[in-house]
């Protein structure tokens, strides 16, 4: 006998990392090992192996006096999830002399049934992006996650149901006993659908400035505060955001799903901008991300999506707080003894509050109500990192109940939204940047250009509201924004006018 190895991944958010499994067997009393950091799900696994590898027609490794030492490698990388249960059942049936495979290319994954099926594990995406990136050309995965694993090019998806198919799938044709192939998964194609919202601007009745702000911010993606007492809608339209967000690109879907996949989060298949809306009583940890094993929280399940704040002052402040980072850098980090992990978290804020926790007091100044209610819960930095300040007051209801329906509200929006989206993208065709809100102090220097004017005005409003660097850049960034969707080559005074009416009021 000699030492038997195969290969597999062990999924992180985005990608993963190449696992190699050898497998010993000597002679000895039965004993049946698990080495190389493994989670507990990983040393569970003899058992479902022992007993898949029986019912798929081999004898089980209990059956035998004989030492099974299972070396997973990187020894001190961390290793989770039961989806090596199939790598390990067939690295020893190799190191059993039951089987012989070549295994140089080929990746496998999957959680094995105590009846030798295979069933859906979580990161399959993230895996397949890791083994092609490995150079490796074949992958199996159980067939439940065959679709995901496709959305990944130039590399063989093959799904199977059970471990006999795969035993038959890679051991080598005989006259007596022919392979059984499977039959590669076809590539998957990603819909370039808009999201069909059950709440559209159309069915907000009112609140129109409210709703420039939100094309804005969709036109550039902006951070948004939606200040108002309770019951004026600022609820219906965070949601209505959804159906005029331009529908993520193919690598961004990518990015996107492999960490709802490895989340198993319930998230298709698209190009749909995830939209994620933690409750208020949130823990830190489930919101940031973090765990002795830093895992992601809601805000990178947000990434190129929304993060939907409602009642933001509620939120702990300890979390509040740990928004700085991702709003400016758009990732998160967290640092912890055992590892420290870096997590993506490029999104959208809408933050909404009452400006006072308790009923209306007919104040007309929301900003100064806001401060003193809460005035040691949302700091100043956070304050300073929101682009658009939207005033979403009470609607009078002769108003509310004489206001016609203004038919086609998201379809016009959809198309001034997109159009402002392809200059973005003409003008930062050959930069990382996408958007006018992750434009850089660098990009700003070298692709806008303001006029005299425009210069004028901004200096003179830096002054009178006594922005800090990072507010005036972003007066300018939410200027280039209306520009766009107004169709203006240049930043005029009017646009800068505009920009200053969403400022946060001091």
């Amino acid at each position: 006998m000699t030492v038997a190895s195969v290969s597999t991944i062990q999924p992180n958010v985005l990608t993963g990392t190449v696992v190699i499994i050898e497998a010993d067997i000597s002679r000895g009393l039965h004993a049946f090992s698990v080495v190389g950091l493994a989670g507990k799900a990983v040393d569970e696994s003899k058992d479902r192996v022992g007993s898949a590898i029986k019912y798929s027609g081999y004898d089980s490794p209990k059956t035998k006096n004989q030492k099974i030492v299972i070396s997973l490698s990187p020894a001190d990388l961390k290793k989770e999830g039961p989806l090596f249960d199939l790598p390990i059942a067939i690295v020893y049936l190799i190191a059993a002399n039951e089987i012989t495979c070549d295994n140089k290319k080929r990746i496998y994954i999957g959680e094995l049934g105590l009846d030798g099926g295979l069933r859906p594990i979580k990161g399959v995406l993230n895996s397949t992006l890791a083994a092609k990136a490995a150079g490796y050309t074949e992958i199996i995965v159980p067939k439940a996650n065959a679709e995901e694993a496709a959305l990944v090019d130039d590399i063989e998806i093959y799904p199977a149901e059970t471990l006999l198919e795969v035993i038959e799938h890679i051991r080598p044709a005989t006259k007596d006993n022919p392979s059984r192939p499977i039959a590669p998964q076809s590539p998957t194609i990603i819909s370039d659908d808009w999201y069909e919202s059950t709440v559209n601007l159309e069915d907000v009745k009112g609140q129109e400035s409210a709703k420039r702000g939100l094309i804005i911010a969709a036109a550039g993606r902006h951070n948004v505060m939606l200040v108002g007492p309770p019951g004026t809608g600022k609820t219906m339209l965070a949601r209505a955001l959804r159906a005029i967000l331009p529908p993520l690109t193919r690598e961004e879907a990518l990015a996107v799903t492999a960490i709802h996949s490895l989340a198993n989060s319930d998230f298709e298949i698209s190009t749909k901008p995830p939209f994620r809306s933690p409750h208020h009583t949130a823990s830190h940890t489930s919101l940031v991300g973090g765990g002795a094993h830093p895992k992601p929280g809601e805000i990178t399940l947000a990434h190129h999506g929304v993060l939907f704040m409602d009642e933001f002052p509620e939120f702990d402040r300890r979390s509040l707080d740990a928004l700085r980072q991702p709003l400016e850098d758009r990732v998160v980090s967290i640092s912890r003894v055992q590892s420290t992990a870096e997590f993506p978290a490029d999104f959208i804020l809408i933050a909404a509050l009452n400006p006072y926790r308790g009923s209306e007091d007919g104040t007309t100044n929301l900003a100064r109500a806001m401060q003193e209610t809460y005035k040691n819960k949302v700091s100043g930095p956070i304050l300073d990192r929101i682009d658009l300040w939207l005033e979403v007051p009470h609607v009078p209801y002769d108003t509310l109940t004489s206001l016609p329906s203004k038919a086609e509200e998201t379809k016009k929006a959809r198309e001034q939204v997109s159009s402002a989206r392809n200059t973005q993208s003409k003008r930062f065709h050959d930069r990382t940047t996408k958007t006018n809100a992750t434009m850089s102090a660098r990009d700003i220097e070298q692709l806008i250009v303001l006029s005299k004017d425009v210069k004028d005005l901004l200096k003179t409003s830096s002054a009178k509201l006594n922005l800090s660097p990072r507010s005036y850049h972003r007066l300018i960034k939410v200027s280039r924004t209306i520009a766009d969707l107004d169709n203006s080559t240049e930043i005029e005074t009017r646009h800068v006018l505009e920009a200053l009416q969403y400022r946060v009021p001091k």
